[in-house]
């Protein structure tokens, strides 16, 4: 095999499992091509003869991920999110293996399915996400949590959330599919995978091939009113599928825009990116190869 590696050399810890990866990957007659960045270089310049490998691995957190995927969007050329990152949630929600060596053997097997991306617009700027973006409580959460994340790893996540538990409020004009609702709370998600920190599900189903987002509107007053929600999708492992209670406004929609008063921080899968609402967002129906579990498969394989 002909395997292109991206190498994130600023996410998550910095321990270099990837090169794990790679002693255990190759076998006689491959090649590997590592390219690396440290934020200085932009992945997608990276990606430029992708098209020349059968396969590319993103290595680092799932903003990586989702700028590899986004930047390889509907070209067919399977990626393998390897978790480098601090918190990996796609490989949480892909349940895919943690470990090099498995990782090796997994993309060895050449088990793929097509996935979902998301596409948002603010600023007049263009993201691509796998997991979720959205706008307010969530991304105030991710802009305190990135001095910590090296040293603390998903805690700095909680910590970012403690230190603001009387968020900012806005009032949002939302456009689903032409259809216009209005409402208020301290944030708005755009959901593609419904798993976050701690095998949490913001909405029962995980559905990243249905074409469709889940709208989730955070309606509590403060983050201490959602707490009730957290209880409720932890339930969801046990089968209870609890409801979500009065904090959570759930819709669904292919296309999206949203305005709110006063404008909120935007983020996409854990990256703040310090603009502000509107924005706008769609989705890329399977636009995204990814190589998945045994476990993944059966999971997910049923959307075909």
């Amino acid at each position: 095999m002909k395997l292109l590696v991206i190498n994130n050399l600023s996410s998550g810890f910095g321990e270099g499992a990837v090169y794990d990866f790679m002693r255990s990957f190759v076998h006689d007659g491959d090649e590997v091509c590592l390219r690396s960045t440290d934020g200085a270089t932009a992945v997608s310049s990276l990606l430029h003869d992708a098209s020349s490998f059968d396969a590319v691995v993103a290595s680092g957190g799932d903003g990586t991920v989702a700028t590899v995927s986004y930047t390889l969007a509907g070209s067919g050329i399977p990626v393998l999110p390897f978790p480098a990152g601090t918190a990996n949630l796609l490989a949480l929600n892909l349940a895919s293996p943690m470990e090099p060596h498995a990782l090796a053997k997994m993309v060895r097997e050449g088990r793929t399915l097509d996935f979902d991306l998301g596409e948002i617009e603010v600023a007049g700027r263009r993201f691509g996400f796998g997991i979720m973006a959205g706008a307010g409580y969530d991304a105030a959460i991710m802009h305190g949590a990135e001095a910590g994340k090296r040293l603390f790893g998903p805690m700095a996540y909680i910590s970012a959330a403690i230190a603001n538990p009387m968020p900012q409020k806005s009032r949002f004009a939302i456009d689903l599919d032409g259809r216009r609702v209005e409402s208020e709370g301290l944030g708005i998600l755009l959901v593609n995978f419904s798993k976050i920190q701690f095998d949490i599900t913001v909405t029962h189903g995980n559905e990243p091939r249905d074409g469709e987002f889940d709208v989730v509107v955070l309606k509590a007053k403060t983050a201490f009113d959602l707490i009730p929600a957290v209880f409720a999708g932890l339930l969801d492992r046990g089968g209870d599928w609890p409801g979500r209670t009065d904090a959570l406004e759930i819709h669904r929609a292919r296309q999206v825009r949203v305005e709110a008063d006063p404008p909120m921080e935007v983020q996409y899968d854990g990256e703040a990116t310090r603009l502000m609402t509107p924005f706008s967002a769609r989705v890329m129906p399977r636009a995204a190869r990814l190589f998945v579990s045994e476990e993944g498969f059966n999971q997910f394989a049923e959307w075909e």
